[in-house]
């Protein structure tokens, strides 16, 4: 009697135990699944601005690159602050000079950068007639730009330091001028100010109309043309969430960055006919031409280290920042996103 109670209570275990397993085999499919399902579903809110160097966002929606990726998105015109939108969830992924995101990273911006899509596109100009003839004659003047937290006025405090010109707060050996973008190439025309550093194509439009000489150019000048000045972005929640949709955002601009590389006139026609910008086509072309478009997960990687390096250098970024813990926390690799395409 007794091996027979203990054979049934065995078998019940056995039942149980097998009961369990299917069970719980049962709840991980269904679990998976619906993580699929949730990954098929998010739209990814992307963030664009009208700028000519937003080429990679306006030619990834014109030219199917994202649905290529199976990416579900909305493309959100931005008319205010980018670091804003991102803050306020209003855009999960987008795409912008690096220079203006470093201080909001700093204090804790949930963005990730994921890599870099283009060089160059800031310049600083001065008078055609002026004396100014390199960043050094620069000491003691007024420069104009569209806000101090902004990436082109980060460019020229980085010249002016490494020209040797103080731009600390306790050592401040020029004059910042704060004006609307569209006003600074009167203000210098009217001798307002001394110069101006602003982002193309108003910059090269300035230039050109006014014949301004150009003193900073991050297109070609030595200390800029190998630095990746644009980077894109997913949110900390896209990433950390719905990572293979960020990965899937990363490539396809990137794949968008490499085909302006080969065809800058045919992006700027696009980017004119789809009213992304206005403008000269052949003009604008000339200034995609100038810039190096082939993407780089890495060179991404390393014009943030840089930035943050100089500009905690400086005093932008706080002296007891751990640099490195910003970079690494601000940057994001993704497996499957090639560091080239």
């Amino acid at each position: 009697m007794k091996d027979i109670k203990r054979q049934i209570r065995t078998l019940f275990l056995v039942i149980v135990t097998t009961v369990s397993v299917i069970t719980g085999c049962g709840t991980t499919q269904e679990t998976s699944g619906q993580e699929e399902a949730n990954q098929e579903e998010y739209v990814v809110k992307i963030g664009y601005s009208a700028g000519l160097c937003h080429a990679p966002i306006h030619i990834a929606i014109e030219n199917g690159y994202f649905e290529e990726e199976g990416l579900k998105f909305e493309a959100i015109a931005m008319e205010g602050v980018i670091t804003e939108a991102v803050g306020s969830g209003q855009v999960d992924a987008g795409f912008g000079l690096v220079g203006k995101f470093i201080q909001p990273l700093e204090n804790g911006l949930p963005m990730k950068l994921t890599a870099g899509i283009h060089t160059g596109c800031t310049k600083l100009l001065v008078a055609g007639d002026s004396d100014i003839n390199s960043v050094a004659d620069l000491k003691g003047k007024r420069i104009g730009v569209a806000s101090l937290a902004d990436s082109p006025c980060l460019t020229a405090k980085r010249s002016l330091a490494n020209a040797g010109i103080g731009v600390t707060a306790d050592n401040m050996e020029v004059e910042f001028v704060v004006y609307n973008n569209s006003d600074l190439p009167m203000a210098l025309q009217n001798g307002a100010i001394d110069a101006f550093c602003a982002p193309d194509p108003a910059v090269s439009v300035a230039e050109k109309e006014f014949g301004f000489k150009v003193i900073i150019d991050t297109t070609t000048d030595e200390e800029y043309k190998d630095e990746y000045c644009c980077l894109s972005f997913v949110t900390t929640d896209l990433a950390a969430n719905h990572p293979d949709l960020a990965a899937k955002y990363t490539r396809a601009v990137m794949k968008a960055a490499r085909w302006i590389e080969e065809h800058p006139t045919e992006t700027a026609q696009i980017q004119i006919d789809h009213n992304y910008v206005s403008g000269d086509v052949e003009f604008n072309a000339a200034i995609l031409d100038s810039y190096n478009f082939v993407p780089s997960v890495s060179g991404g990687y390393d014009a943030l280290a840089k930035s943050v390096t100089e500009l905690q250098r400086i005093g932008i970024i706080r002296p007891e920042t751990d640099a490195q813990a910003l970079i690494d926390n601000s940057f994001i690799r993704f497996d499957d996103v090639e560091d080239t395409y």
